[in-house]
């Protein structure tokens, strides 16, 4: 191929089409030579050596090259291991940012910088070409009609997030045509987005779509990296969801997946995985970031740099205090808002990206260049608070304008409806915002996204189902006791045909999703929890792509889908459930004006009733005519006031309502043993007697005057 060739730019980075041709540019710091490798649809390859290097930017302008266009790089330099060097030119490598992989890998030896066979393993040399067997990047068309699209901007107070899986989420979905099930076509689907608006969601958050490998010893077991939390492209959705192509359509599909959601008032949040790569450590394959510059991409062993720090649990740490790791991550992120329309990030294992050296560090320098992005700093920003480091529970430890997973949430609301020991006093704070977490920093309630299940562990049908986990379909050996999930199977392991156990579950189920979508904080519900979805017990599916981990419609428990529904339109329709700010005080158990805490016997908690690990039941009274908060329009907000009475407790209770100063009158608006939800129901009079079912949530109104 006779190819004209131009000094091109340095920047942007990646393949750039303007129409005319194509500018490339690769950082590689410590390389000695870069090629530009073009590969036809026959993989037959061009190689185009790269002269212009400025600020170890390597760069060329290709005139004539057009979108579609396949290619990858070569890179040499010293193979030194011990000092980071893994340099290997028989490799060729992804571009890091590539807007467009071209499919997946196919895993051979040649994959790999060293000799497999070789006893000296990764400081031996591999003289194997990787062309065949690498997926290409693709140059793409950047242009596309968003018509009027633009941020919904849904405020954190009036989120329900809803964590799904692209192709879990539709690929058994019997309403949408068969040929675009399990792609970003059928999330853009009417059929999904009706489901998603009646259900009441305002926030689809994906998991992984930055185009990921799967590992070959799970293909050798028949398996697969489901989940996607192996990724090798940060600015490339994953072509397995496509539907219309690999030479960049699957960009569009991706952007037309997010002006339709928009369209419907949903916003799209994106699970992100900044903290490692799919490269794995030194025994992994090189792919892209191991063969253009190991040293300035990998947190390596600082005393032999042939091995690496892992915080991750994957073999490698991405290290985002060097700059051109911030730089990566900084213009992915944009690329992903600006291009892409996304709405915000939960980010995977947080901490990580977060470590100064060996330390957990809240002012790094990845999160000093988050807070200064004009772009960045105004999107949903959702930290995973954890990694595999010394105190890498992070949980509270994040910056005043990024929201977390409160895992201290999830364990608390397990070990109050299981049972469990544990304190009113945690149980308080927990329904209250987390003020103890996030009130000292100057963060709100809405810090605290709130969960009882996700995608890593059970589904909430198997929550109640299940004391042990039943991983035998990933291989791994389930006789090690408790699965720790803080679990309660209500008596039987696994599915029963008993009334009792199954009516116990399924009220259980109600207690979960009425405490979650009552607590002051963001709501996230992960997608099938709202129909009974269970994984067979099975709490680390991340492996199965298979019905074990698809979302089955037609077994779907329409009685609670229904419950889910009214019980959404509650809290979405009362502003009491969803505060901008913390109730007054700096203690939830202060005397306030607006809340209350009760006792059944109808009096206020005492100090020594908190301490309490025996005591399993409490009622709470929001004051829905001191919500301390105005609207968009400057007017304060006034809503109905609620008492909610918890009853963990096996048996029945009787509960004296509240002295008539909280209010004359009541009417049971929920009832999870009777899978109650009306806005109307049954009246019911100020210190009046209410017998509450054991294991239940009841909801009573006053209205406001």
């Amino acid at each position: 191929m006779n190819l004209t060739k131009f000094p091109g730019n340095p920047y942007p980075l990646g393949a750039t089409w303007d129409g005319k041709g194509v500018n490339f540019a690769l950082f590689a710091n410590n390389a000695t030579s870069v090629e530009l490798c073009l590969f036809d649809d026959d993989n037959q390859e061009t190689k185009i050596q790269l002269k212009e290097c400025t600020h170890h930017i390597w760069h060329v302008y290709l005139p004539g090259i057009t979108h579609g266009q396949f290619y990858g790089y070569r890179v040499d330099g010293p193979f030194d291991p011990a000092n980071g060097f893994r340099y290997n030119p028989n490799k060729v490598l992804i571009d890091p940012y590539a807007k467009s992989i071209a499919g997946p890998v196919k895993w051979h030896d040649s994959l790999f910088g060293y000799d497999l066979n070789d006893p000296d393993k990764d400081l031996s040399f591999n003289n194997l070409d990787s062309a065949p067997y690498i997926p290409k990047s693709v140059v793409i068309d950047p242009n596309f009609d968003w018509e009027d699209d633009k941020p919904l901007d849904i405020p954190y107070h009036k989120s329900i997030i809803y964590e799904t899986h692209v192709k879990g989420f539709t690929i058994l979905q019997p309403d949408i045509p068969e040929e675009i099930r399990g792609t970003y076509a059928a999330m853009a689907h009417p059929v999904t987005i009706q489901y998603l608006k009646d259900l009441g969601i305002t926030a689809v958050e994906l998991m992984p779509v930055h185009h990921f490998i799967i590992d070959a010893h799970l293909i050798e077991k028949g398996l697969s990296n489901y989940w996607g939390y192996n990724t090798i492209g940060f600015f490339a959705p994953d072509v397995r969801y496509s539907s219309s192509g690999v030479h960049g359509q699957q960009v569009i599909e991706f952007k037309n997946m997010v002006k339709e959601l928009h369209k419907a008032g949903l916003e799209v949040i994106i699970d992100v995985v900044y903290n490692h790569t799919a490269e794995g450590n030194e025994l992994g394959p090189t792919l892209s970031f191991k063969g253009i510059d190991n040293c300035a991409y990998y947190r390596l062993v600082e005393d032999n740099k042939r091995y690496y720090n892992d915080y991750t649990g994957t073999g490698n740490t991405l290290n985002a205090n060097l700059p051109n790791v911030l730089r990566l991550i900084m213009d992915s992120l944009r690329y992903w808002i600006l291009d892409m329309h996304v709405d915000g990030f939960r980010f995977d294992l947080a901490s990580t990206l977060a470590r100064e050296l060996h330390d957990v560090d809240k002012l790094s320098s990845f999160f000093d260049i988050i807070y200064q992005d004009p772009v960045i700093s105004q999107v949903k920003l959702i930290a995973e608070p954890w990694d595999i480091g010394e105190g890498g529970y992070q949980v509270g430890n994040f910056p005043s304008e990024w929201a977390e997973w409160n895992g201290k949430y999830r364990d608390c609301m397990r070990d109050y409806w299981r049972g469990a020991d544990s304190m009113l006093g945690e149980f308080a704070e927990r329904l209250s915002g987390s003020p103890d977490l996030y009130q000292n920093d100057g963060r709100k309630p809405t810090a605290s996204i709130n969960f009882i299940t996700a995608h890593d562990g059970f589904t909430l049908h198997d929550l109640v189902a299940y004391d042990e986990k039943h991983n035998e379909a990933n291989g791994e050996n389930n006789n090690d006791g408790e699965s720790h999930n803080r679990s309660w199977n209500c008596g039987v392991e696994g599915p029963t045909d008993d009334p009792e156990i199954i009516n116990l579950r399924n009220q259980q189920k109600r207690n979960f999703l009425a405490t979650m979508f009552l607590s002051q904080g963001v709501p996230m519900l992960v997608a099938g929890d709202e129909f009974g979805r269970t994984q067979g017990g099975n709490n680390n599916a991340y492996c199965q792509d298979n019905e074990i981990s698809w979302l089955n419609w037609e077994n779907a428990d329409k009685s609670l889908q229904e419950f889910t529904q009214k019980l959404i339109s509650l809290r979405k329709n009362h502003p009491i459930f969803c505060r901008r700010g913390w109730f007054q005080g700096r203690a939830i158990r202060s005397k306030v004006t607006d809340i209350a805490w009760f006792l059944p016997e109808g009096m206020e908690l005492s100090e020594e009733n908190w301490s309490h690990d025996f005591a399993k039941s409490l009622g709470v009274y929001l004051n829905g005519s001191e919500i301390h908060s105005v609207d968009t329009e400057g007017k304060k907000i006034v809503d109905d006031s609620f008492y909610i009475i918890f009853n963990a407790y096996h048996g029945p209770l009787d509960y004296i309502l509240p002295p008539v100063k909280f209010g004359k009158t009541w009417n049971k608006v929920l009832d999870t043993s009777e899978v109650c939800v009306s806005e109307d129901g049954i009246e019911f009079n100020a210190e009046q007697t209410i017998n509450v079912a054991g294991r239940s949530v009841v909801i009573l109104k006053h209205k406001k005057d």
